[in-house]
C-alpha cells in the first residue's frame, strides 16, 4: 500500500507542480511567434530520446495533412525504461508543456499523443481526479485545471497499456483512464494481437511495433485534423 501511495504521490506532485506554473497573461501572449498547432508526444519504452518511430510517423502524417499550418513538435522528456514508476517524470514534463503552451500561446491548438508507455503518460495527464485509494501528499492541488481542456484539440494514443498488462508491469500504478473532458477528443488505437493493449485476441510481439507502418498513424492524423478544424 505504501508503494501505491508513493507512485500516486509522485504523479500528483508533478501534476500539481505544473498547475503552479506562473501564468502568462493573454495580453502578453500570442505575439506572432506561436505555432498554430503544438504536438506533444511521449515515446515508448526503450526508444531513444525524441519522438520515437511511431511518434515520428504520426508527426509526418499530421504535418502533411495540415499543409501550411505551422506545427511545433515537443518530445516528452522521461526515462522510457522498464521502471514504470518513472513515467511520473513524463507526466510532469508533458503537463508543464501543456500549461506553458496555454499560458503563452492561448490560440494554439494542442495535440497530445503517446505510444505504449508514452500513451499511458498522455492518458494520465487528462485525468480529472485521483483514483480511490491513492493519497495526495500535503499541499498538492491535483490534476490539470478544467480550463486547460478546451485548448487540447485531440489526444492520440497508440498501444496504450491495458489495465491487465499494467498490473503485470507495475501493480502499484494507478489505472489508466481518459478524463471525461477529453474522452470525445481521444482516439485510442490498438493493433489486434498487441499484447500490451489487446484483450484476448491472441498475442504477437510484432503487433506492438506495427503502428508506424500499419496505417494507424494516418488514421490518428485524420482524427486530429478533423478535431483541430472543429476547434478553430
Amino acid at each position: 500500500m505504501h508503494a501505491i501511495v508513493r507512485f500516486a504521490a509522485a504523479v500528483a506532485a508533478l501534476l500539481a507542480a505544473a498547475t503552479a506554473t506562473p501564468a502568462v497573461s493573454h495580453a502578453e501572449a500570442d505575439n506572432g511567434s506561436c505555432a498554430q498547432v503544438e504536438l506533444i508526444f511521449a515515446r515508448g519504452t526503450f526508444e531513444p530520446p525524441g519522438l520515437g518511430a511511431t511518434g515520428q510517423a504520426f508527426t509526418d502524417s499530421l504535418s502533411s495533412r495540415l499543409g501550411g499550418t505551422g506545427v511545433e513538435v515537443y518530445p516528452v522528456t522521461y526515462p522510457a525504461s522498464l521502471d514504470f514508476s518513472q513515467a511520473a517524470a513524463g507526466v510532469g514534463d508533458a503537463a508543464n508543456k501543456v500549461l506553458n503552451t496555454v499560458a503563452t500561446c492561448p490560440n494554439t491548438k494542442i495535440v497530445l499523443g503517446g505510444y505504449s508507455q508514452g500513451a499511458a503518460i498522455a492518458a494520465y495527464i487528462t485525468a480529472d481526479s485521483v483514483p480511490p485509494g491513492y493519497a495526495l501528499p500535503d499541499g498538492i492541488s491535483g490534476p490539470l485545471p478544467s480550463s486547460v481542456a478546451p485548448h487540447v484539440a485531440a489526444v492520440a494514443l497508440f498501444g496504450k497499456p491495458s489495465n491487465g498488462f499494467l498490473n503485470l508491469v507495475d501493480r502499484n500504478a494507478p489505472p489508466i483512464n481518459i478524463g471525461p473532458l477529453y474522452a470525445n477528443k481521444t482516439i485510442d488505437l490498438c493493433t489486434p494481437q498487441d499484447p500490451v493493449c489487446s484483450s484476448g485476441q491472441g498475442f504477437s510481439r510484432a503487433a506492438h511495433s506495427a503502428y508506424k507502418t500499419n496505417g494507424m498513424t494516418d488514421q490518428a492524423a485524420d482524427f486530429a485534423v478533423a478535431a483541430i478544424n472543429r476547434a478553430r
